[in-house]
């Protein structure tokens, strides 16, 4: 990676290792973040009925007992329809991270990315297993940890803010099979606020929903999705509303860096739908415009054509939801209905459609609630990353 950006600092008391074990190729693959003291912790996984074995395993601890104190990541490898052996691999895992930094078992959580159904390369994971030293672990910059778990990804992720004393850092992966459900998407945060475990989970769940949960490339929701927090409390407890700010603003920043990063992507779209009578439908509406192939494509293209912004909003709602002599469609502040576009109008809108990252935006004039989602434009990158993906 020609990454020159500085480094990130972990907030206090955390520490990682990243290094490569063989999963795949040379580059980064095994990553372990760690605290020196015990955390509250929070996780909100996929919804998928095939979840592997990763997340079963780290739904199960965090079950037991809202706390943490490591999360170990194997890239470029999901561990995915391996059966029960694929749960014995991850299980073993757990086990072999939380004997070199002496700590309990259920401590420690496991995520996991990539091709599905290969089983873990064992002899390499308890190779890395090995090279685990003691606490602290040798590096203490978050770049590194977002490096360690790409997979596609073109560049890593990471975002990092204040809460009052404390500090809260994040990275994740993820670039495609991107529809989260959850709350191949990881996010891990870490932070040295002190906060109690009820808060921070709902606080957690409710960051995600308006951030990760509103991210889509391709409409897949992947088998391993996992979002994990840590809060060691090293920098003291901070205010519920500061830390929940500093959270969102880490995740909506993470979530835009997966939006525009995605797999062959060129534009960022953002989709704003608003005066709907529920948030629910508001999102759904939001969803069905950024997921249309057609909508992706005609943006990819330039092509102004905003009838397929109609044609989604229609699809994902009915006659009684809307009223389509209410709706108001509009391309960043241009107006594209009900108010016709000449062929200067049109031209206008295609200069719009080249931008870095288009806005949509659509009132539905029924309610005032609201939703905003993001994503990326279809390219013939797109197809061909996919269609050679194992190969």
């Amino acid at each position: 990676m020609n990454d020159v950006r500085p480094p990130v600092p972990l907030p206090t008391g955390f520490s990682a290792l990243v290094t490569n074990v063989g999963i795949k190729d040379g580059s980064d693959d095994f990553v372990v973040l760690a605290s020196s003291a015990a955390c509250t912790a929070a996780g909100v996984f996929t919804r998928s009925s095939f979840a592997g074995p990763s997340v079963l395993v780290s739904r199960r601890h965090l079950a037991a007992s809202p706390s943490a104190q490591a999360v170990v990541v194997v890239s470029k490898n999901a561990n995915v329809a391996t059966g029960p052996d694929g749960l014995a691999h991850a299980e073993e895992l757990a086990a072999g991270v939380a004997a070199a930094l002496a700590v309990p078992v259920s401590d420690v959580l496991v995520a996991s990315t990539g091709v599905i159904g290969r089983p873990y390369p064992m002899d390499r994971v308890r190779s890395g297993l090995e090279r685990i030293p003691p606490l602290p672990l040798p590096s203490s910059d978050a770049l590194d940890v977002a490096r360690g778990i790409m997979t596609t990804d073109t560049v890593p992720k990471l975002a990092s803010a204040r809460a009052g004393a404390a500090t809260v850092v994040g990275v994740a992966k993820g670039v495609g099979m991107i529809e989260p459900d959850m709350a191949t998407l990881i996010a891990l945060v870490a932070t040295d606020a002190a906060v109690d475990a009820p808060t921070l989970e709902a606080t957690f769940r409710r960051v995600v929903d308006r951030t990760l949960n509103c991210v889509s490339i391709d409409t897949d929701t992947s088998t391993s999705d996992t979002a994990v927090v840590l809060a060691n409390g090293l920098a003291g407890p901070v205010p519920a509303a500061a830390l929940e700010l500093a959270l969102d603003e880490v995740l909506r920043s993470l979530t835009l860096q997966v939006a525009r990063d995605g797999e062959g992507a060129q534009r960022l779209i953002e989709v704003h739908v608003d005066g709907a009578p529920t948030r629910e439908l508001a999102k759904r509406v939001a969803k069905a415009i950024v997921n249309s192939p057609l909508v992706k494509t005609a943006i990819h293209g330039a092509d102004p054509n905003w009838g397929r912004i109609a044609m989604a909003v229609g699809k994902a709602s009915t006659a009684g939801e809307v009223d389509q002599e209410r709706v108001v469609i509009r391309f960043g502040a241009q107006e594209v209905y009900p108010a016709p576009l000449d062929a200067s109008g049109l031209d206008e809108l295609a200069a719009t459609m080249r931008a870095d990252t288009v806005r949509i935006h659509v009132t539905l004039g029924d309610g005032g609630e609201e939703a905003t989602v993001w994503g990326c434009d279809l390219t013939d990158g797109y197809v061909r990353i996919n269609a050679d993906y194992t190969t």
